[in-house]
């Protein structure tokens, strides 16, 4: 206002003009609002700006635009960020939005959880919208719970596709976005979900097992005092051992552990 059109206009890209504001969040050091001149790479604003992943973890994935994003791997970091080569890149600009997640992540989760979100948003007026967002919950959920089967992703893919293109409104079309994005560039994820029974991250805890590594363990006991379900046993100084009858995987065992000796696969 103080500038006039033609100084904002002098900044940006040819057809993106300006500047955008950013909600920063997820596994970032910097978290917050940001305020970002367009055509400004990704890496930019997470390393520049957001100061990097915490605990200096592998970049995975960012997510912009909101619940109806799609995900951009570590490949695209150097992309622009502007409303032309986000949408070609399968992503958007959108609400402004930006999760940033690191390689602790599971993309086939984080497709759940964002689907989870907009199948309540949906109005309900479009079948392809209402049905199809439920179906794509329960395909990602029954992966997370270590029941996926051959021919989802397949079938995963015809669904999106199908939402995107039969919906009426803006919410219908983008909300299939996490899924297709995610099988486009994190496809073994969900090959390892359905294949192996496997979450690579650690994280869907039916595919998940907590055990102790018997060379790094010191005996020192503080997974077993910490435990909610006693399910840790041995004596001081000596090798500790997880039941895994009893084991809830909540994964405090790992957290407490200062020798790294507490694996999860």
């Amino acid at each position: 206002m103080n500038w006039g059109a033609k100084w904002f206009s002098d900044i940006g890209t040819e057809k993106s003009k300006g500047t955008k504001v950013f909600s920063l969040a997820g596994n970032i050091n910097n978290a917050g609002l940001v305020e970002v001149p367009m055509g400004i790479t990704l890496r930019e604003i997470v390393y520049n700006i957001g100061g990097g992943i915490p605990k200096d973890k592998e970049f995975k994935a960012v997510q912009t635009g909101g619940p109806s994003g799609g995900f951009l791997p570590a490949s695209l970091l150097d992309l622009s960020v502007d409303y032309e080569q986000l949408d070609e890149a399968g992503s958007m600009m959108g609400s402004g939005g930006m999760v940033v997640m690191d390689e602790n992540v599971c993309m086939v989760e984080m497709a759940r959880y964002f689907v989870a979100f907009t199948n309540d948003e949906s109005c309900g007026k479009c079948t392809s919208c209402r049905e199809g967002s439920l179906a794509l919950l329960e395909i990602l959920s029954r992966m997370c719970r270590g029941e996926g089967k051959q021919g989802d992703i397949e079938l995963l893919e015809e669904l999106g596709e199908a939402i995107r293109d039969a919906s009426q409104c803006g919410l219908g079309q983008s909300l299939p976005n996490p899924v297709l994005s995610s099988l486009e560039h994190f496809r073994d994820e969900y090959k390892a979900h359905i294949d192996d029974k496997r979450c690579p991250a650690g994280l869907c805890k039916a595919l998940i097992t907590f055990t102790i590594d018997e060379e790094k363990c010191k005996g020192c006991r503080l997974c077993a005092k910490n435990c909610p379900q006693e399910a840790i046993s041995g004596e001081a100084k000596e090798v500790h051992r997880i039941d895994q009858s009893k084991c809830i995987k909540c994964g405090v065992c790992m957290d407490v552990c200062k020798f790294e000796a507490v694996l999860v696969a």
